[in-house]
């Protein structure tokens, strides 16, 4: 074998591995860039599934926002039931006699009209003892609930717990003061159930 013959087997050998090199290095590019192809695949996937992560994350934020409002708008309502119902309650309780005293107050103007009535016979004058034990009697277990004399005549007139019925004219004394009580107001506690009726000073 020649010289020449051996180089050109040489070379051919030489270019024969290059092209394998060659070949394994575009199977290598070509494998790296299927890969890439795969991981941009799988980024876009990823950033998607994110996306709607977020998307879903942001909504459920807004859902819990608005139920912890309404919460809150439902626990005011109901602590303001509860103390509506408190308030309610002690003022039934606070008052629960109105309705059984308004309707005792007649009768203790007729009591105080029988009263004044002037008796001679010694008949008459035990039977006033009697009424007046009676009269006494009811005063005392009225004032236990609460039943108050409202204070008129010589008082300044205020109209909350006085009802002006007549106006009449005194120099002697300042205008607004009430002269005469034509009939006796009251108050349960701190609730006015009749009003006085006077006359007040022009």
């Amino acid at each position: 074998m020649s010289e020449t013959t051996e180089k050109k087997e040489q070379n051919f050998e030489e270019v024969t591995e290059q092209n394998v090199e060659v070949n394994d290095s575009v199977e290598t590019i070509n494998e790296a860039s299927t890969a890439n192809e795969s991981l941009d695949t799988e980024l876009k996937e990823e950033t998607l599934l994110e996306n709607e992560y977020q998307s879903k994350i942001a909504e459920l934020e807004t859902k819990l926002a608005e139920e912890e409002n309404r919460f809150l708008r439902l626990r005011a309502d109901f602590d303001n039931l509860r103390r509506r119902t408190q308030l309610d309650r002690e003022a039934a309780e606070k008052y629960r006699a109105q309705s059984l005293l308004s309707d005792l107050l007649p009768v203790i103007d007729n009591f105080e009209r029988a009263l004044q009535v002037e008796v001679t016979s010694e008949d008459a004058t035990s039977l006033y003892k009697g009424i007046e034990m009676v009269y006494k009697s009811l005063i005392e277990a009225t004032k236990k609930e609460g039943l108050e004399l409202i204070p008129a005549e010589g008082e300044v007139f205020d109209p909350t717990i006085h009802q002006a019925v007549m106006q009449e004219k005194d120099d002697s004394k300042d205008s607004g003061i009430i002269l005469r009580e034509l009939q006796k107001g009251y108050k349960l506690k701190d609730r006015v159930i009749r009003p006085s009726m006077v006359s007040v000073n022009e």
